[in-house]
């Protein structure tokens, strides 16, 4: 009975959608974790900024499904499960990470920076309480925009054994069954509008502040 059915896919369900927020969390904080302070190294020099976006780029350019086949037979960050997926989101998750945060630190008016240079600030009190804040929102705003794709790419870590909620759409597919499909598919949907729903909330309070 469809019913029953239901039921199944509500069970199995709980399961796998914490999985995929697994994912996705940790390939955010780790992306964020590269990306946030490689943006603020190199926007002050115009051929670092430009070397780093290129290759973060590049890892863009590549089709998702086939940037994790390639992972699965590297030695240590390859392989079937977890770990590779992470890998392969956080190199989708770097470039609107980085590119937002050289962004903002860039957009930060000159005449601020030598406003705090007068007073004595030094270049470490100038980032943290000078740049960094003015450059939250544009900060955020890519970050925003790497979560929401995050959470939908994840679902392709069902092919190399990373589980998520993708598990539902690729037995749907290899079943022709629109009801497993549509449990993977609308819990994914409903978490990416919750996720740029409550990121660009927090977005606009950096605004107003």
């Amino acid at each position: 009975m469809l019913s029953d059915v239901l039921q199944d896919l509500l069970e199995e369900g709980l399961p796998l959608l914490l999985e995929h927020l697994v994912l996705v969390l940790s390939s955010i904080l780790i992306a964020s974790a590269i990306a946030i302070p490689l943006g603020i190294a190199v926007a002050g020099n115009a051929r670092w900024r430009g070397l780093a976006i290129g290759i973060a780029n590049i890892g863009q350019t590549i089709p998702s499904l086939a940037l994790f086949g390639f992972l699965i037979p590297i030695p240590y960050i390859g392989g079937i499960g977890q770990h590779t997926a992470i890998v392969a989101l956080v190199v989708y998750a770097l470039l609107p990470i980085l590119r937002s945060t050289v962004t903002g630190i860039l957009g930060v008016d000159p005449a601020v920076r030598d406003s705090a240079v007068a007073m004595g600030m030094t270049n470490r009190q100038i980032l943290r309480k000078v740049e960094l804040p003015l450059a939250a929102p544009v900060i955020l705003s890519g970050l925003r925009i790497a979560t929401v794709t995050t959470i939908g790419t994840a679902t392709i870590a069902a092919a190399i054994g990373a589980g998520g909620l993708g598990v539902f759409i690729f037995r749907g597919i290899a079943s022709v069954d629109k009801v497993q499909i549509l449990a993977g598919a609308i819990p994914a949907a409903l978490l990416a509008l919750g996720a740029d729903g409550l990121l660009g909330w927090i977005e606009r309070r950096c605004v107003s502040v």
